[in-house]
């Protein structure tokens, strides 16, 4: 797990001090040690966190004659089978490092290589050469990767920081990813914050040469055809012979190794693989609430000592939002989910006594976890209502009054009219959405909205909706997500939380191979009855007990609803009414304190809308109007 910078100019050279400011704004990425590889018009940096051949693994790597040159954030888990295929065929490896066998696959393979690797990826390839830079991204997306083009320059990086160190980048702000932002509270790909700078996609590879550059997608997950006739007996065994199979690939590590343990399923099923292959006691980490209602420290605490793990514990704080401005500098753009707050002081707590962590990620994506899901049977009877009804809809609800502008009678009306008229690829969009489009309406500054008047937000998860092979009503859920929320969200989360910490995350159930497994499980084995992870809790009742498997899913939850009518009331106001905030020209001041009134008063719970606005202005202030300069973790 590293941090990788560089810049390609075709035209002219590059001062050697520029890729050392990149790599300085990404060291906690990589502490270990900093490689830098500089020839005419291109400089490629890495910043090493030294896992796998900790002694002779230092980036750049070169193939035999040193014309490929290459530097990779992640893991190639398939590394050793890999590289004894290459040295049959003649390669001769210099080091033990898994990123070697990059070099040698494209040697092999060119574009191509991409589709033998097994592992969360991002990298940077320069053949020296055909005078190209190859890059791609891992299959879900895992490993980020940020880039920008202008003329004959290209910026790649690891995070947002690591561009912006660049002077010649452009810093303006992109309207479209704001709007974007407010519908889904992080910037879907490939936009970022900033005009100048986007984000590869998952799955997909990046060719740049002087002619120009070329983003090509090379996987995607299908969800036909389906396994048939096979008895479910053999299935919990094949599902637990691939998760078993996923962990131990993962628990390849010359330094200390542990676990994120939440006391959910998932974490609770990758702890439990870990424990049957590993000779010493996992080593566990868990973060919890004074909150009752959001704490499951018992439930962690319940599953380390059945596996008799070594574990670790803090509890999370309402002062804990003062990394606020920390984190919009790790992040980088706006990026508001609450359970970033948790997963800071999480690696933190981690990096004290080890450098790799597995986690539960994936889950949910693959087995139908999320609570939308169990809702998924309504969609048909929203579509089978009346044509006259949904026509009515908004004729009642020009009848009714103005109300709340949030809460209101009209408000309610007005949503339910548009849910009506949606097809189901709009109304997930919708639901997932922190601000809707009749809430954005609402909100937006005149000016501000007329600027951004030909976005639909909605498009991003729609057109993911439309090109999936699924066609059950659930897995087309799932299939969206793991197009849109599962790298957009949670794995942006958490790659930036444990490398703000120097600490690598690693996702069993983000194996590709375990991943398309149970894309081909019929969908009554993975929810029914209202109830979801069919066939992974029946094979997990052979490890783990019902007080873990049978509980009501809560998810890494925050108080924040709690927080900013009690400790923290004063907080939305305080920053979202300063002139500062006001004088950007995205809001009415009006609705804004309409939010922060109706959720004071608990009229409705706006937490997650406030926390949005409110990680816009942390960014703002700390990344868009801040001088270029290394971000810092939190020190304790």
């Amino acid at each position: 797990m590293c941090g990788i910078a560089g810049k390609i100019d075709f035209a002219g050279r590059i001062d050697d001090r520029l890729i050392h400011r990149m790599c300085d704004a990404i060291v906690h990425r990589g502490p270990d040690s900093r490689g830098v590889f500089a020839d005419d018009g291109v400089a490629l940096g890495i910043q090493r966190l030294a896992i796998i051949d900790v002694a002779g693994g230092d980036q750049p790597i070169f193939n035999e004659d040193r014309s490929l040159a290459v530097v990779m954030n992640g893991e190639i888990y398939n590394h050793v089978e890999l590289r004894d295929r290459l040295i049959a065929k003649g390669h001769a490896f210099s080091s033990h490092a898994d990123t070697e066998v990059l070099v040698h696959l494209y040697e092999e393979h060119g574009a191509e290589m991409v589709t033998h690797l097994r592992g969360m990826f991002a990298f940077a390839i320069w053949d020296r050469r055909a005078r190209t830079l190859f890059c791609a991204r891992d299959r879900v997306g895992k490993k980020p990767f940020y880039w920008a083009q202008t003329g004959s320059r290209v910026w790649f990086g690891s995070e947002v920081m690591a561009l912006l160190a660049d002077p010649e980048i452009d810093r303006a702000v992109d309207p479209e990813s704001i709007l974007d932002y407010l519908a889904y509270r992080y910037v879907p790909h490939p936009l970022s914050g900033f005009r100048a700078i986007r984000k590869l996609p998952p799955a997909s590879t990046l060719t740049v040469t002087e002619h120009g550059a070329r983003v090509e997608r090379y996987w995607k997950l299908e969800y036909v055809p389906k396994l048939e006739g096979v008895p479910i007996e053999e299935l919990e065994d094949r599902l637990w012979a691939e998760l078993k199979e996923a962990t131990r690939i993962r628990l390849m590590s010359e330094v200390p190794l542990g676990a994120f343990l939440s006391g959910g399923i998932d974490s609770s099923a990758v702890v439990a693989a870990m424990a049957e292959q590993s000779a010493e006691p996992v080593k566990t980490f868990s973060i919890g609430f004074a909150d009752e209602a959001f704490d499951e420290l018992p439930y962690a605490r319940l599953v380390a000592r059945q596996f008799g793990t070594d574990h670790h514990e803090y509890r999370v704080e309402p002062h804990a939002l003062e990394i606020m401005p920390t984190m919009a500098r790790h992040y980088g753009e706006p990026y508001a989910d609450p359970s970033s707050i948790p997963s800071f002081y999480l690696a933190q707590l981690t990096s004290r006594s080890v450098k790799v962590a597995l986690n539960g990620d994936g889950g949910d994506e693959s087995f139908a976890g999320y609570d939308r899901y169990l809702d998924a049977h309504l969609a048909p009877h929203l579509t089978r209502l009346p044509r006259r009804l949904g026509a009515a809809a908004p004729a009642a609800a020009a009848l009714l009054g103005r109300g709340g502008a949030h809460s209101g009678l009209r408000t309610k009306a007005e949503r339910l009219a548009a849910l009506l008229a949606m097809k189901p690829a709009e109304r997930y969009a919708t639901a997932v959405s922190a601000f809707d489009a009749v809430r954005r309406r609402r909100l937006l500054a005149p000016d501000f909205a007329a600027s951004v008047a030909h976005r639909r937000p909605e498009t991003f998860a729609i057109d993911a909706w439309e090109a999936s092979s699924a066609t059950d009503p659930v897995e087309l859920m799932m299939a969206t997500d793991v197009e849109t929320y599962l790298p957009g969200d949670l794995l942006a989360k958490i790659d930036i939380a444990s490398m703000a910490y120097s600490v690598e995350a690693r996702s069993p159930f983000l194996d590709h191979r375990l991943m398309e497994f149970a894309a081909s499980l019929a969908p009554a084995l993975k929810l029914a009855d209202g109830d979801g992870k069919l066939l992974l809790k029946r094979m997990l009742r052979r490890v783990l007990p019902p007080e873990i498997l049978d509980r009501p899913k809560r998810g890494f939850a925050v108080p924040l609803a709690r927080w900013f009518r009690e400790e923290l009331r004063d907080l939305p106001r305080d920053v979202l009414l300063d002139p500062e905030a006001l004088g950007r020209g995205y809001f009415r001041r009006s609705e804004v304190e309409e939010l922060i009134r109706e959720h004071r008063d608990a009229v409705a719970d706006h937490s997650l809308r406030l926390w949005t606005l409110l990680q816009l202005e942390m960014w703002h202030r700390h990344v868009v109007d801040a001088p270029p300069s290394p971000v810092a973790a939190i020190s304790g």
